[in-house]
C-alpha cells in the first residue's frame, strides 16, 4: 500500500492553479447552542433531494450532498461545512458560496438559528457552556476518534466539538513544485494563522494557558495529538519528497479504520501494522478499494498542510466569506508567483528547522501583531510585507479582494 499512497500523490501534479475552498459553520439558535445532529441531518436529506443532488451517507446517517458546484458534510458536532469545487476564478467561487448562503440562510432562519463563522463556538470561547455539554454526532468515526484524543492531549474535546476553519487547497506541477509550496507555506504559516484568527473576545484564553490569547484554534490542534498534527515531518529535510510523505501516512497511527462499507477502531496501529497482521490483506483489494483506503490513511493526518492530490492549508480559522475570499486572492498572489515564491523562499532560507517555525507560532499566541518573529520583524510588518507581494502579481479585479484580508 506504500506504492499506493506513493502513486496517489504524484497522480495529483497538474498544470491547473485552481483554488478548493472549505468553510465550517456553527448553526446556532439564539442562545448560542448548535443546532441538533436529527435536525439538520433531516433539512440536509430534503434539501438534497429537492435539489437533486447526490445524498452522502454514513454509518446510515444522510450526513452531506454533492452537485456540480460544491458539496455539503458534518464535522464532529454539526458544524456545517461548504466545500466548493476547486476554480481559477475567486469570483466563481464567491458566487457559488453565496448561492449556498441563499438557500441555507432562510431554512435556518425558519427555525430559529444562524449562521456563525469563527475559530471556536463563541459560547465555549467566552465560558459560557464547556465543550463537554456539546453532543457529538453518532457517527462511529468520530466516537472513535473522541475516546482516542482524550489520552493523546488536553484539547481534543475542544477541537471536536467547537472548532471550525476555513481550508484552502491549491495545486502541484511536480515533486519539486510541492515542497517549494509546501516550505514556502509553512514558513509564512505563523503570520497567515494571526491574519486568520476569528475571536469573539481577543482576551479570552485557554484553559492552562492564560499568557496566550492568539490562536486558540492552533493550540487546540498542537496538543491534541504529536502524531498527526502541527507541520509535516521532515519537509524541511534536504530529501523530502513523495517517498517521504506516503511513508509519513503509512506509518502513522489511524486510531479508526473505515473499509468495505464499515467502521472499526484500531487504535495505535498503523496501515503497515494492519497489512501485516491480515486486518487487511493486500491481495483481495481491487483498485477502487485501494484507492479509497489510501484516502481513508490520507484523512486521518491533520497537520497544518495536509497532502492529497493538492497541498490542503488548515491554518485559517473559520472566516465570513469577504475575508475567505482575501485569504484565496493573498494565497494565489503567493503561491501561484514563481517570483514570490522564489523571493521568500530566499528570505526564508535562514528559517530551517520546524522548531523555528513553531517557536514563531508561540510568540504570536503571546504577543500577536507585536510578537517579533523572523529577522527581527514583528507578525504585522510580515503580514504587510506578504499582502504586498502577493498585491503585486494579482491582476486590478483580484486585488481588491486583499482590503478584506
Amino acid at each position: 500500500m506504500i506504492q499506493e499512497i506513493y502513486d496517489y500523490i504524484k497522480n495529483g501534479e497538474t498544470d491547473t492553479e485552481k483554488f478548493g475552498l472549505e468553510i465550517e459553520h456553527f448553526v446556532v439558535d439564539e442562545n448560542g447552542n448548535q443546532i441538533g445532529f436529527s435536525e439538520i441531518t433531516s433539512l440536509i436529506e430534503r434539501v438534497g433531494r429537492d435539489t437533486r443532488a447526490k445524498l452522502i451517507y454514513m454509518d446510515g446517517y444522510t450526513v452531506g450532498y454533492a452537485n456540480e458546484k460544491y458539496s455539503v458534510s458534518l464535522e464532529p458536532s454539526c458544524q456545517f461545512e461548504i466545500s466548493i469545487n476547486p476554480y481559477s476564478d475567486i469570483a466563481a467561487i464567491e458566487s457559488i458560496y453565496r448561492e449556498f448562503l441563499g438557500l441555507w440562510e432562510p431554512l435556518f432562519r425558519q427555525r430559529g438559528y444562524h449562521i456563525v463563522t469563527s475559530g471556536n463556538l463563541p459560547a465555549v470561547e467566552l465560558g459560557k457552556i464547556c465543550p463537554d455539554e456539546i453532543p457529538l454526532s453518532p457517527k462511529k468515526r468520530y466516537q472513535y476518534m473522541d475516546s482516542y484524543f482524550r489520552q493523546s492531549g488536553k484539547y481534543g474535546k475542544y477541537m471536536m466539538r467547537a472548532s471550525a476553519s476555513t481550508q484552502v487547497s491549491i495545486d502541484y506541477r511536480s515533486e519539486s513544485d510541492l515542497v517549494k509550496k509546501l516550505r514556502v507555506l509553512q514558513k509564512i504559516a505563523p503570520i497567515l494563522m494571526l491574519m486568520m484568527e476569528n475571536k469573539s473576545d481577543m482576551a479570552s484564553t485557554l484553559p492552562d494557558a492564560p499568557d496566550k490569547p492568539h490562536l486558540l484554534r492552533i493550540q487546540e490542534w498542537d496538543d491534541l495529538d504529536p502524531d498527526r498534527t502541527g507541520f509535516y515531518p521532515h519537509s524541511l529535510e534536504e530529501n523530502f519528497g513523495y517517498e517521504q510523505i506516503a511513508n509519513v501516512v503509512y506509518t502513522m497511527p489511524l486510531i479508526l479504520l473505515t473499509d468495505n462499507g464499515s467502521t472499526i477502531d484500531v487504535g495505535n496501529k498503523n496501515a503497515k501494522d494492519l497489512l501485516k497482521e491480515g486486518t487487511i490483506t493486500e491481495k483481495e483489494l481491487d483498485v477502487a478499494r485501494k484507492e479509497k483506503l489510501t484516502e481513508h490513511f490520507l484523512s486521518m493526518g491533520f497537520f497544518h498542510f495536509r497532502i492529497k492530490k493538492y497541498i490542503e492549508i488548515r491554518t485559517a480559522d473559520s472566516v465570513p466569506i469577504s475575508k475567505a475570499l482575501g485569504y484565496v486572492a493573498l494565497l494565489k498572489g503567493i503561491v501561484y508567483s514563481e517570483r514570490n515564491l522564489s523571493l521568500l523562499e530566499e528570505e526564508l532560507s535562514d528559517i530551517d528547522t520546524i522548531d523555528k517555525i513553531q517557536e514563531a507560532v508561540i510568540k504570536i499566541e503571546k504577543d500577536g501583531n507585536d510578537a517579533v518573529i523572523y529577522h527581527n520583524m514583528t507578525a504585522l510588518q510580515w503580514s504587510k510585507r506578504i499582502v504586498e507581494l502577493a498585491g503585486k502579481s494579482l491582476p486590478g479585479h483580484e486585488r481588491e479582494y486583499l482590503t478584506h484580508v
